[in-house]
């Protein structure tokens, strides 16, 4: 009787599966089993966090239901978004165990031993306990709504379903609650209980605290469509009320001087997330919002799509379909993206503490930096990097015993070229205000793009892409300061291996241009090589590929038509966009920016708007400016 867990290792950000016998324990270790439990032979999952406590959760069979039980965990235990001490267990419910969100399913040859709570049961919404979920009837290329009404799950019908419910999410409900759709005809599903609550964990991670500038342009607001007033016109009004009149005028400077006479203007994130709260209160996102997770998504023979998925609320959880006509699609970064001679490291070693990813949190090493100093080997040059560099510099004030050593693959003497135009480069870091060139949100190269053909889209990604950092004085000066003192050093070669000897991490470099290999020791390995967006990686989106055998690009990204549909799923009138990460390679470049969520979910919209979708009314000069006045005023875009 094996019960399957599949989870997204937060560490190392490979999806992992496996199959387990009750009693299962997860924790980080197991010294001490209660009493209860000892003498028996318990199936043990170890996961490797400062969130998850030494023996956080137990999995077991209870009078024919398997139960989960909360062990005096710090963090708690949440069962689909709700915290609780215990809860029987069922089919496609996800369990959160501290930064681990772990899936649960039964195997084919585990007999469904009573897997709904009895509340379930017991209302009638449920008729049988052993039906596999999603049914069989999802093998189908295309579903029956009679086959989803006898299912006996509960069933909501739609007309716009977002799946994510993160950032591009609420973009695209923003652009359609001003189009003058209503709250119930749009539905957004995830499991984050705000839109920005994963954006701002990799900040947070990346030590991109709240008093921190993001890389984002002063009028790229994900609260406001219309850019106006922008995050700099609001921040010098609040310096102005509070009385900082030379802070207020500098901000004001640094937007119209920019880039030539000043820095390019950024703004901080905890005002950015301040701004995206007071618009989902205006647009009533938290009754447009589902907790769930979605298992998997299929067309309907009348022209439409439904989901499977597993959701919660305070009072009880439960499994459900969700059918819509039209689909948005903007899931983020499926993953971390880890480097592999690390992951093998860590998969070897179990050192999930030293070796570590930059979006992870990895707090503690700058505790111990701070307590005992140390050498930190950083991988990656991009602006992630630039970032760690500085809280390790602000760790050196309190505890100047720390090197850094920087490891790169090759010597950054040239940026990249495009035509007539070529990169800053500065003590090889590739220096460039956002991670695209300005043009590619709106102007020449955006319409470059959308003309050109695959194969050019291709090798013009590549020229105007690659690993940047923000031309930030400060930054620029750290290095240079760093490099004098000696306390930060540059190192270029291909890894050949990661080991350990004694309390040190060797990291064996090779460099093939002066045929030499050289070996860096150091205490902590942090990578800040970025994340990972290949569709693969989710297992939402790899099910969708492989069902309906859908197009990949030379990106591992989907394949969409210039308007961000995914046509080789249109389904009669009902339609598929895609928004964000997965969408690169195609007609738009800046996919995961705040502009570029925005410019898709307008692209979109206004896509549906020329296909007479229903409930949308097209904007006007006229009704345009009533919608602005409407966010001036903080009122429903629909009063």
């Amino acid at each position: 009787m094996r019960i399957e867990l599949n989870w997204q290792d937060s560490l190392t950000g490979e999806r992992k599966n496996t199959l387990l016998t009750p009693p299962v324990a997860l924790g980080r270790d197991f010294h001490q089993m209660p009493a209860e439990m000892q003498g028996k032979r318990v199936s043990r999952l170890v996961l490797n966090s400062e969130e998850v406590s030494r023996f956080h959760l137990s999995i077991v069979w209870e009078e024919d239901r398997l139960v989960a039980i909360d062990r005096g965990s710090k963090n708690g235990v949440y069962i689909n978004g709700i915290k609780q001490q215990q809860a029987v267990l069922a089919t496609g419910d996800l369990i959160q165990v501290g930064n681990y969100q772990i899936a649960i399913a039964f195997s084919q040859s585990t007999p469904h031993h009573g897997v709904l709570s009895s509340s379930l049961a017991q209302s009638g919404e449920i008729a049988t306990q052993n039906d596999q979920f999603p049914p069989d009837f999802f093998d189908k290329y295309r579903v029956s709504l009679d086959a989803i009404y006898n299912a006996k799950l509960p069933v909501k019908e739609v007309e716009y379903l977002t799946i994510g419910g993160g950032l591009g999410s609420f973009v695209f409900v923003d652009l359609l609650r001003i189009y003058g759709v209503n709250i119930e005809q749009i539905a957004a599903v995830g499991i984050d209980d705000r839109p920005y609550s994963r954006y701002k964990q990799l900040c947070l991670n990346s030590q991109i605290p709240l008093h921190e500038r993001l890389r984002s342009n002063s009028d790229s607001c994900p609260d406001n469509i219309w850019g106006f007033p922008s995050y700099a016109w609001r921040e010098a009004w609040q310096d102005l009320r509070s009385g900082n009149i030379n802070h207020s005028l500098y901000l004001l400077w640094q937007v119209f001087a920019e880039p030539t006479f000043a820095q390019t203007y950024t703004p901080k994130s905890g005002n950015v997330f301040d701004s995206i709260d007071r618009e989902a209160k205006r647009i009533g996102w938290e009754k447009i919002y589902h907790y769930g997770r979605v298992l998997s998504l299929r067309q309907t023979e009348d022209g439409r799509y439904v989901i499977a998925y597993s959701r919660g609320n305070k009072d009880r959880r439960e499994r459900a379909f969700l059918i819509a006509r039209y689909v948005h699609f903007a899931i983020g970064y499926p993953a971390l993206k880890f480097l592999p001679d690390l992951q093998k490291y860590r998969e070897r070693t179990h050192d999930f503490q030293t070796v570590v990813n930059a979006y992870e949190n990895h707090e503690h090493i700058y505790q111990k930096l701070q307590q005992i100093g140390g050498t930190v080997l950083i991988r990656g040059r991009g602006i992630v990097a630039s970032r760690i560099v500085q809280k390790i510099e602000e760790t050196r004030k309190i505890n100047p015993n720390i090197q850094i050593i920087h490891l790169m693959r090759s010597p950054k003497t040239r940026g990249n070229k495009f035509e007539r135009s070529q990169r800053l480069v500065d003590n090889h870091f590739e220096l460039q205000p956002f991670n695209w060139p300005k043009s590619c949100w709106g102007g020449e190269m955006r319409s470059q793009l959308e003309k050109a053909d695959p194969n050019l889209r291709k090798s013009l990604i590549k020229d105007w892409g690659g690993t940047t950092t923000a031309d930030r004085q400060s930054w620029r000066i750290m290095i240079d300061r760093g490099l004098k003192e000696g306390w930060y050093r540059h190192e270029f070669g291909k890894v050949i291996e990661v080991e350990t000897e004694g309390n040190k991490i060797l990291t064996k470099i090779e460099e093939k241009k002066y045929n030499f290999t050289t070996t860096l020791a150091a205490d902590y390995i942090i990578d800040a090589t970025g994340l990972d967006a290949d569709i693969t990686a989710s297992p939402l989106l790899n099910d969708l590929v492989k069902h309906y055998n859908l197009p990949i690009n030379s990106f591992g990204r989907f394949v969409l038509s210039n308007s961000f549909e995914l046509r080789e799923m249109r389904c009669d009138a009902g339609k598929i966009y895609v928004s964000g990460a997965t969408t690169l390679g195609n007609s738009y470049a800046a996919v995961d920016s705040f502009l570029g969520l925005q410019f898709a979910a307008l692209t979109i919209v206004e896509h549906l708007a020329k296909y007479r979708s229903s409930y949308l009314t097209k904007l006007n000069p006229f009704t345009s400016l009533k919608q602005w006045l409407k966010w001036v005023k903080n009122r429903s875009p629909t009063e």
